[in-house]
């Protein structure tokens, strides 16, 4: 069971943290006893020579040193345990409903898209923030990009299928990819922005300046040279090494602090690279990883290494050798040619990591989720039919499962019922559930095939001051941005909520039919919701195209329940007068 899982690994990681927090102290511990026996050393050993010292010091100082990248790489193991811990305590916190440790993506929530707004797909507590495990920025995007335009092509669906099945049974490479990219320090990518080049002029330079000085050293040290000539070479060498200050300045700044950041990406191109996943999607991704000739991990790593290079200009130590050898221009040379070599082949690299961090994060939905379906895709329109469809979002024991049947075009299902008897959350629970179809992912459900096509809802549209747009006219615009695509030709599945909330209940009746009727006609398929009993009898004019179904609300004396149920036909029961009576407002 997955919850056993996360808890085993969990307090494995405990444990393990545990460890190199008592072997980091010792370390720790033994480099003061270090600093102490060789202050002692050199106190109570003046009279046993130089040479003795000397010796002691060096012992002292590759002991020390080792001690340190020892001490460096527990802390890294250790940081990985802590992280690796964190992600599944809120795995579990997920489970129950509680997602917030992750993104929801709230700044792509957007009223103007087809169904995103309605089913909230984005924003806290959405689907998004249910499933989103990205570790970088372009797989955070990619994920964004693919629950806002599900695909519509049946071998596309199923192509991702099965890369998520295969890589939703690899929990710990899944795992290993998030802790790796989580524990990526961050940093800038404005490196790869285009970047200054330098001339073959300097490429000489930087060959022939410390050419020049082991020359000035060995004559000096001949007394051919003296102390002044070597002054004057000095100023000379120090105006040459800064007369390129601004292009470098110019290249430091947009490689600022990110060695270390590249050395993150490195290492998550290299678990991509290494992967043992067969699917085709995985292989494509592979093979962009490949583009430039080279492994991607690898050519990231050596541009870590050169901005490492460049970033050390900050070093004193450096500062003075700049002089000597033109360390920031011949640093600077190294990276403008690293982007020459594969500057064109890095969207290449960063988009084929972003795929694959996407499908980490839908390999993580589905393993979180053994209980649900994978949708069968239909080659013809329309078709949506299944039993025990749930809302992904809400918690198993709270949920109540329904079942849907759409098996032509054009077709539309009314639903009628009282007030909170679960006709929107239906309404929701089809579209998400579509949405998941569609974009590769099991469903909340106990079988479920569909139809891929173009989604569009109106669930939850609202006015808008900015743009000066009343309720109403913005519903119409919705409205007419659905019969405008269905000329076209498009293929839309339409779910609608209470049409025509904005106007008088004649006017709203009358134009509710008409766009029923217009609907119908333009061989489409879709569910509305409505209070309006009158949308009911559509189906006695258009009986092989209209159905009605119902939630009702049961009322026994005082008592008022929701069975929550989908049945067929019109609604019986509604319970507007009654709650009002209830709360104290007379009817």
């Amino acid at each position: 069971m997955i919850r056993d899982e996360y808890t085993k690994t969990i307090e494995e990681n405990v444990e393990t943290a545990r460890r190199l927090g008592r072997r980091m102290n010792l370390m720790g511990t033994v480099r003061v006893l270090l600093v102490c026996g060789l202050v002692a050393l050199w106190v109570a050993g003046g009279d046993l020579g130089w040479k003795f010292l000397a010796v002691g010091a060096a012992l002292f100082v590759v002991t020390f040193v080792w001690l340190m990248v020892r001490h460096g790489r527990l802390s890294e193991r250790k940081d990985y345990a802590d992280t690796l811990r964190g992600l599944c305590e809120n795995e579990l916190r997920c489970l129950d409903g509680d997602c917030s440790a992750f993104d929801g993506a709230a700044d792509k929530v957007d009223a103007g898209h087809p169904f995103c707004l309605d089913l909230d797909i984005f924003g806290e507590r959405s689907l998004f923030q249910s499933l989103n495990r990205t570790v970088i920025a372009q797989g955070r995007e990619r994920l964004v990009e693919w629950l806002s335009v599900p695909l519509t092509d049946k071998q596309a669906i199923l192509e991702r299928q099965r890369a998520v099945k295969e890589l939703s049974e690899k929990t710990a490479l899944r795992q290993h990819f998030t802790v790796t990219g989580t524990m990526r320090k961050k940093g800038g990518e404005a490196v790869f922005a285009p970047l200054p080049r330098f001339s073959k002029f300097w490429r000489t330079m930087i060959l022939i300046v410390p050419a020049v000085w082991v020359t000035l050293f060995t004559l000096y040290a001949l007394g051919v040279v003296n102390i002044a000539i070597l002054s004057l070479s000095f100023i000379v060498s120090f105006a040459v090494a800064n007369c390129k200050l601004r292009q470098i300045n110019k290249i430091h700044s947009a490689a600022d602090r990110v060695s270390a950041t590249l050395a993150g990406y490195s290492r998550l191109m290299e678990i991509v690279e290494k992967a043992d996943l067969s699917s085709e999607l995985f292989e494509g991704i592979r093979e962009r990883l490949l583009s430039g000739g080279v492994a991607a991990s690898r050519a990231i790593k050596d541009l870590s290494v050169r901005l490492g290079a460049l970033d050390q200009r900050a070093n004193m130590l450096i500062a003075i050798l700049n002089i000597f050898v033109l360390w920031d221009i011949r640093s600077a040379i190294r990276v403008a040619d690293w982007q020459v070599r594969h500057g064109c082949d890095t969207d290449e690299w960063f988009d084929a990591l972003g795929d694959f961090d996407a499908l980490c994060s839908f390999a993580g939905f589905a393993c979180n989720h053994p209980g649900y379906a994978w949708p069968g895709i239909a080659d013809r329109y329309f078709t949506m039919s299944g039993s025990g469809l749930g809302h992904p979002l809400m918690r198993a024991e709270a949920c109540v499962r329904n079942d849907i049947a759409i098996d032509r075009h054009p077709s539309f299902q009314i639903i009628t019922g009282a007030n909170m008897a679960g006709k929107s959350t239906w309404l929701r629970t089809v579209g998400v559930n579509f949405v998941l179809a569609c974009v590769g992912l099991p469903v909340c459900a106990d079988r479920l095939t569909v139809s891929p096509c173009t989604l569009v809802t109106s669930l939850r549209t609202s006015d808008s001051l900015s743009d000066g747009e009343s309720y109403f006219f913005a519903e119409l615009k919705r409205l007419k941005m659905m019969i405008d695509r269905l000329r076209a030709g498009e293929k839309l599945f339409i779910i609608l909520d209470e049409i025509l909330k904005g106007t008088n209940s004649i006017d709203k009746q009358r134009g509710s039919l008409a766009l029923v009727r217009q609907l119908v006609g333009l061989d489409t398929c879709g569910i509305i919701a409505t209070h309006d009993l009158a949308l009911g009898g559509l189906h006695d004019e258009l009986p092989e195209w209209v159905r009605n179904y119902r939630f009702e609300a049961d009322i026994a004396g005082d008592e008022l329940s929701f069975t929550y149920k989908l049945r067929e036909g019109v609604a019986e029961n509604m319970n507007a007068s009654f709650l009002m009576q209830r709360m104290g407002i007379t009817v």
